[in-house]
């Protein structure tokens, strides 16, 4: 679809075409598409922009990974098919290591996304620099969840904090439940995910990340009590509340 840049939807109509392409390729579950109209429709609710709340969990999130021993970032279709580049960045940021987590697992979708990770970057995952995981190494369990998603590898059976750039609720409860950080990209507020999130970003995934991206360069050259500091300060539930104020404000002041 050839769609003009000066649609005043064009940014949504190009996400949603590169969905149905994912979808096509067998990346994408068809209940992601579903997903990604529930987060459209948070989006309209926030004024489809970055707000000062989830700029505040940016923040802290990535004050959160730049302190950790041994982050990771769990994927899906639909952040495959989003933010493939933006999230090997920040993985190359870190420490490299990306998880591949799936609902509606099959052996053909997880094939399908290596794959779109090797088309681009092969030469990285071939020399180490960027690690793939949960497609043939998903030897752990995780404890309290019986769907497909408590399978996964070692590595992010030892990570200590997580990057969600999805809604996952079972999944984040399990996990912070095992003594993790889960760090959550989530368009809804009232969400599961983001309600058990240690932070939750309610923004966009392409408006979040290159956001995250930044801060992380920006606070690895910044004390480490500086980052504590912001961390400490930081209290998920009351963000949540103040966006949900937000929204609430925005609506009444909305003139049709």
């Amino acid at each position: 679809m050839n769609i003009p840049k000066t649609h005043p939807r064009y940014k949504s109509l190009l996400m949603r075409e590169k969905l149905v392409e994912a979808l096509d390729k067998g990346i994408l579950a068809k209940a992601g598409l579903i997903a990604h109209g529930r987060g459209e429709c948070f989006d309209y609710l926030l004024g489809e922009k970055t707000t000062k709340y989830a700029l505040k969990s940016i923040k802290v999130a990535a004050a959160m990974l730049v302190l950790a021993e041994n982050p990771i970032i769990s994927v899906n279709g639909n952040t495959v098919a989003l933010a493939l580049d933006e999230v090997v960045e920040l993985a190359k940021e870190l420490n490299g290591k990306i998880e591949i987590n799936l609902f509606y697992r099959t052996k053909e979708r997880e094939k399908a996304i290596f794959n779109e990770f090797l088309k681009k970057y092969r030469e990285d995952i071939n020399s180490g620099k960027l690690k793939i995981f949960g497609v043939k190494d998903v030897n752990y369990q995780i404890p309290n969840l019986d769907s497909l998603r408590g399978k996964v590898s070692k590595d992010f059976y030892e990570a200590d904090v997580v990057l969600v750039p999805l809604e996952d609720g079972d999944r984040t409860e399990a996990l912070v439940k095992m003594g993790k950080k889960v760090i959550s990209i989530d368009l809804n507020p009232l969400s599961r995910t983001a309600r058990y999130s240690t932070v939750t970003i309610v923004d966009e995934l392409t408006r979040a990340l290159p956001l995250l991206i930044k801060y992380v360069r920006e606070f690895k050259n910044r004390d480490k009590d500086y980052l504590e500091e912001l961390i400490k300060t930081y209290n998920n539930k009351d963000n949540l509340k103040d966006i949900l104020k937000y929204i609430s404000k925005r609506l009444e002041s909305i003139e049709l």
